[in-house]
């Protein structure tokens, strides 16, 4: 379904060290909560990076606005505010994201790159993602119908583009997504 409105944030949150496991099982109960919330798209927590051990994002959409903000100011959100905030160093970074651009933030001090450069970034990782599950689920899914087969496939390059393939062609070129914009 289409969400013309929709709202993504992106939460950055630094762990204490020792505190990594008790943080995942709370956010992801936050997570769980969040789910019941009207509007909620949903949500994804990315683990650090062994560049930067103890850094944490989330990531929240919302059709709206309105929906985000009602999320936001709710009590069960501040419960479980409440319930993280001892485990973190320093407050949480947050910023409003739209379409992609959760994928190429690097820091704060960092702007989203231009456009063209997302553009050509995302179908680099693209194309190999879908030409590899074609080349290895194309046989097995040809017998299918159009819809649950487009279904299938869409789900497996939206799986591997975030969790694979998104965050590694990123890092790889960081600098020239990022060059003259810092």
């Amino acid at each position: 379904m289409n969400h013309p409105s929709a709202v993504t944030v992106l939460v950055t949150r630094r762990i204490k060290p020792g505190r990594e496991t008790e943080f995942e099982h709370l956010m992801n109960n936050m997570m769980l909560v969040a789910k019941e919330f009207p509007g909620h798209l949903g949500g994804q927590m990315v683990q650090p990076s062994t560049d930067e051990p103890g850094l944490y994002h989330v990531v929240f959409a919302f059709d709206s606005d309105e929906n985000l903000q009602n999320w936001q100011s709710s009590p069960a959100r501040s419960l479980g505010l409440a319930a993280i905030d001892p485990m973190t160093e320093g407050p949480a970074q947050t910023r409003q994201m739209i379409g992609m651009a959760h994928w190429f933030m690097t820091g704060q001090n960092h702007l989203p790159p231009p456009r063209w450069k997302v553009a050509i970034v995302t179908w680099m990782g693209i194309f190999p993602t879908v030409l590899m599950l074609f080349i290895v689920l194309g046989d097995l899914l040809a017998p299918w119908p159009l819809v649950p087969r487009v279904m299938v496939l869409t789900m497996l390059v939206v799986i591997t583009m975030t969790w694979v393939v998104a965050p590694q062609v990123t890092r790889w070129l960081k600098p020239w997504l990022h060059s003259h914009r810092s």
